[in-house]
């Protein structure tokens, strides 16, 4: 256990896309003892993420893309199956989720349900991420989705069995912690 941590410096190391800094602290053990270190911290921003599901239908709806940070760690194609997200910009986390599960997935959901937050990178990112699920049904699609104009985000939406999409957590083509968490929820509170 730590007490006392007093930050004493932070250095900007880069502001390109996101902020990347280098903290300095102080903090004191549970002995007693006065220590110092250095950490580099990224700041993302903050966001939300959905999973879209329909119970009369047993599907679940995903998106796919790709994610240069996974290629160069070893995903072939770089290419991911994730539920939708976001960041949250101005937003508060349900304008932010309402917002992107249109923009990537072309449905527009009006009821929407937190069901945690997580720190998804806590070693060194300070993002928090508010997880969502919310009801779907063909009704609600208002647009073919694939991302905002400008982005260039290349999103494929994939509508899914929800027992496939499961199995794909064991097969390794589902393999983005932010996805199993949700997949995981609905299937142990017996949404689906």
């Amino acid at each position: 256990m730590i007490k006392d941590v007093t930050i004493t410096s932070s250095e900007i190391l880069s502001d390109n896309w996101y902020l990347l800094k280098k903290y300095t602290f102080t903090y004191t053990r549970k002995d007693g003892m006065r220590l110092e270190q250095t950490r580099e911290v990224y700041d993302r921003g903050n966001g939300s993420t959905i999973l879209l599901y329909n119970k009369e239908r047993g599907t679940v709806v995903l998106t796919r893309q790709f994610r240069l940070p996974t290629f160069v760690n070893g995903n072939p194609d770089g290419m991911m199956i994730e539920a939708c997200a976001g960041l949250l910009d101005a937003d508060n986390p349900e304008e932010c989720i309402r917002r992107e599960t249109e923009e990537e997935t072309g449905y527009r959901i009006e009821k929407v349900t937190k069901i945690f937050e997580a720190y998804m990178s806590p070693g060194s990112v300070s993002e928090i991420l508010y997880f969502f699920i919310a009801e779907y049904d063909p009704s609600m699609k208002v647009s073919e989705g694939g991302g905002a104009e400008g982005e260039e985000e290349n999103i494929e939406v994939l509508e899914l069995p929800f027992d496939k999409a499961f199995s794909m957590i064991g097969t390794g083509e589902i393999r983005d912690a932010k996805t199993i968490m949700l997949l995981q929820y609905v299937r142990l509170m017996g949404i689906m």
